[in-house]
């Protein structure tokens, strides 16, 4: 496995999943995304994984006004502003390969092998 964590210091999902794969003796790399955030690749990635952008946006991130925008903007355009603006994405994100969650998903990564 090569799992990746992104997400924030002061997220407590982020926490959460470092604790478990810690817990599992299981090896993780940290990403914080307020330092580095996601790469082109990495985000469609995951959008792939997961099943398209509304399903890792915030509903309730701080940054409503930029929430607003990304839903109001239509197509690749979409895309570009989110990888501008990765504040309204739900953290963390965590990836093993192909695979990919958003949010604490541990129902999700106990069947990674």
């Amino acid at each position: 496995m090569n799992i990746q964590i992104f997400g924030t210091g002061k997220c407590f999902d982020t926490k959460k999943a470092e604790r478990y794969f810690k817990e599992r003796g299981i090896k993780y790399q940290f990403i914080d995304m307020k330092e580095k955030g996601l790469s082109k690749g990495e985000y469609n990635g995951v959008k792939q994984a997961v099943g398209g952008l509304d399903a890792m946006l915030d509903e309730t991130c701080k940054d409503q006004e930029a929430l607003a925008l990304i839903k109001y903007i239509a197509g690749e355009d979409k895309d570009e502003k989110v990888l501008e603006n990765q504040k309204v994405l739900k953290t963390p994100i965590v990836r093993n390969g192909r695979l990919a969650t958003v949010g604490y998903r541990p129902e999700v990564w106990k069947n990674w092998s």
